[in-house]
């Protein structure tokens, strides 16, 4: 059942791998709509051909869930506010805090950034709250297909 209230930005993620991951993890999750921002490959190409490298990873989800393509993501973030969303980075920022304390109260966007540079200050100072998962081993960081199964299936309460 989809989660109308629930809604993804993926921004300047490289790997189309990554985005056919998270496709399937926001099938299984329920959300209502992903936007691929910046440079984050989109399902089909610009000469209107499917991409078998994101159809691999998400199996059929890119079908599924409702996607869009922008450049742009100040625009999208102005108006997603406008209609009444929260914008949440996942992010380890100083003023994040850890996802399981993080309750929807609102329509909610989760932001997720670039494999290694994340979501820039910049954009983070457009969301009205961050959150990041603590890491207690050696590595920084999850991949950014797993963090976001992490953070929808807890925060959505799946």
């Amino acid at each position: 059942m989809k989660n109308n209230k629930a809604v993804v930005i993926l921004h300047n993620i490289r790997s189309a791998y990554n985005v056919g991951a998270i496709f399937r993890t926001a099938d299984a999750a329920g959300v209502s709509k992903i936007y691929l921002t910046g440079y984050t490959p989109a399902p089909i190409d610009r000469f209107g051909r499917e991409r078998k490298d994101i159809a691999k990873s998400a199996l059929g989800a890119q079908k599924i869930v409702e996607w869009d393509h922008l450049k742009q993501i100040g625009s999208l973030i102005a108006k997603l506010k406008k209609e009444g969303f929260e914008i949440v980075a996942v992010e380890q920022a100083k003023n994040s805090v850890d996802y399981k304390k993080f309750k929807m109260k609102q329509k909610t966007v989760f932001l997720f950034g670039n494999e290694v540079r994340g979501v820039s200050k910049q954009l983070l100072n457009k969301c009205d709250s961050v959150i990041e998962i603590p890491m207690r081993g050696e590595k920084e960081s999850l991949n950014v297909s797993v963090s976001a199964g992490v953070v929808l299936f807890c925060v959505l309460g799946v």
